[in-house]
């Protein structure tokens, strides 16, 4: 039973951006990474480090962590010497001229529009201004128009446009550059280069800093981010969705032993950056089965957590009077016999920062999202259950604030301040509910699930999502191969396995489906196919001809075709 008479609330920032780099280039495809690495993960510490009353779990994924390492340890070593920097978009801000060929050019004016219209783009004059003038010159026939300074200019525009608020509001040089307009100088994008990997670099440490100072508990998420319930078993996506069509291959070879190793990996991972070993696990996409929660467990891990839509599914499959219970929600639960302690996260309150919050004035918002825990504080006050429940608020730590006026600044100064200080209401982390024992309620049956509806469907079932599971599956075969011959040694074995990891990511089979804007299938369509033929190069393999085809039928322009069928050629 909990001491403290207050309702427990915890706010779960997940971070996560998938592996961006080309395997075949070495570069970044997109420039996702070190955007909200400048913007959000800058922003949500900086909040933090306002209000030391203040308390949360951030999660990061380590596939993340690792890029965030990269990309600042590159743009340093090109302010030092020079090399080559890692993203297009960004070395824009470098001293090279812009590419003269007119494809890559007009790429290049594309991307440094790629910014939230509102919030990003119209809230700058000269950023508008540059932005309409570069709308009408991005064409095949017009790009020959925008000379050098225009795409130059646009580029510092962009990369100021998507930094925090709170540097916005500090850093003296985005105030003069913001003053200046246009025009800028090499040497000032030099100055602005320095600042973006200053920003990147310090991610990491300041996140360490409010852990070891009590503020922020920190939890990982397996290492490639991979959907762990469908490397265990392809049957978990019929567990919601009974006539699911499943893969070719009637499982993922050597998945447990797959599943294993991505919790190993973020475990060294985690421990590299932060120095201490995570508590909390935060599954990739909130994806749980039965034999998901017994791994974990068996892992170490003290808590892991998911959505609601599973404890539902749950509970209708075990006792469909108590998934109508509102007691039965935000609490723990336990699968009987285990140690981990499951939370499954308030979806409406989640949701409403998410996808609602955003057109209200901050302030309103705050006080509407406060209002509602008191209420749950007061509605379980008086419940049998008293003093056994917790809110969990979890949700990704970036994609919502670029849609708030000024990132969000004002909402998450306002819900930070009235949670610490509420009455009712104890702003905690999910590593204190559990020492405190909130007495969890026994998860007698678990239906595998995630925080997207509480079905695995994101990921499996489309004929897409299927066929890339099966190219994934030829290649775990032809690994399993090379790697029981021997013929490799100890450097090529490491790489290939991390390698795969890579290719075992969610996020690939995220994004095939015909719901999902054409442009960013094709994207991820490609670098998907292209860090699968770097596992067959690094196994000493050839790619097999499959690879060089779109897999989204129709999404794939000849373009792309052309490329892959370089790539597997060269």
């Amino acid at each position: 039973m909990a001491s403290d008479s207050r309702l427990p609330v915890v706010l779960l920032w997940h971070m996560h951006q998938p592996q961006y780099r080309d395997a075949l280039t070495g570069r970044y495809v997109l420039p996702w990474t070190y955007l909200h690495a400048i913007k959000d993960y800058t922003d949500m510490a900086a909040h933090m480090e306002a209000n030391p009353a203040v308390r949360a779990v951030v999660n990061f994924t380590p596939v993340l962590l690792e890029q965030l390492e990269e990309i600042s340890r590159r743009v340093a070593a090109h302010l030092r010497t020079g090399s080559p920097l890692p993203d297009p978009v960004l070395a824009l801000l470098g001293p090279d001229p812009v590419p003269a060929e007119p494809v890559e050019r007009l790429e290049l004016l594309r991307a440094c529009l790629k910014a939230q219209r509102k919030q990003m783009i119209e809230r700058f004059g000269p950023y508008l201004e540059l932005a309409t003038l570069a709308e009408t010159l991005a064409t095949p026939e017009r790009v020959s128009y925008a000379s050098d300074q225009l795409i130059h200019d646009l580029a510092v525009w962009y990369h100021l446009a998507w930094l925090g608020e709170t540097v916005r509001r500090s850093d003296t040089l985005v105030s003069s550059l913001t003053q200046q307009g246009r025009a800028f100088t090499a040497a000032q994008r030099r100055e602005l280069l320095s600042l973006i990997g200053d920003l990147v670099a310090s991610v990491v440490p300041r996140y360490r800093k409010l852990s070891e100072r009590g503020q922020c508990e920190l939890s990982v998420t397996p290492y490639g981010h991979p959907i762990v319930p469908l490397l265990l078993d392809f049957q978990a996506a019929r567990d919601a969705v009974p006539n699911m069509p499943l893969p070719q291959h009637p499982s993922y070879p050597g998945g447990a032993e797959r599943a294993q190793w991505h919790i190993r990996e973020s475990l060294r991972v985690f421990k590299q950056a932060f120095g201490t070993e995570p508590d909390g696990c935060w599954p990739s996409e909130g994806a749980i089965s039965r034999a998901t929660l017994e791994l974990l467990d068996r892992a170490g891990f003290k808590w892991a957590a998911t959505s609601a839509n599973v404890l539902q599914g749950a509970l209708s499959r075990s006792d469909p009077k108590a998934s109508h219970d509102s007691d039965a929600y935000n609490r723990p639960y336990r699968l009987p016999g285990g140690s981990m302690v499951e939370f499954f996260r308030d979806d409406t309150l989640s949701d409403l920062i998410g996808f609602t919050y955003a057109t209200w004035h901050g302030d309103d918002a705050a006080h509407n999202l406060v209002n509602e825990l008191a209420r749950l504080a007061k509605q379980y006050a008086e419940s049998p259950d008293r003093g056994r429940h917790a809110v969990l608020i979890a949700l990704d730590g970036e994609n919502a604030w670029e849609h708030y006026p000024f990132n969000g600044y004002y909402f998450l100064r306002a819900v930070y301040s009235l949670l610490a200080t509420h009455p009712l209401l104890e702003l905690t982390t999910l590593s204190d509910c559990v020492a405190r024992g909130l007495d969890p309620r026994p998860l007698q049956s678990v239906v595998a699930g995630s925080w997207v509806h509480g079905t695995l469907a994101t990921w499996m079932g489309d004929p897409a999502k299927n066929r890339a599971w099966d190219l994934l599956c030829e290649a775990k075969l032809a690994f399993d191969g090379v790697m029981s011959s021997g013929v490799l040694a100890s450097g090529p074995r490491t790489a290939a396995e991390r390698q795969l990891a890579l290719c075992e990511s969610s996020d690939w089979f995220w994004w095939f489906g015909d719901y999902n804007p054409a442009d960013a299938v094709s994207q991820f369509d490609s670098l998907y196919r292209r860090q699968l033929v770097v596992l067959y190069r690094l196994l000493g393999l050839p790619p097999p001809e499959s690879l060089a085809q779109p897999i989204s039928i129709g999404r794939g322009s000849p373009e792309y075709g052309g490329v892959m069928r370089r790539a597997y050629a060269s």
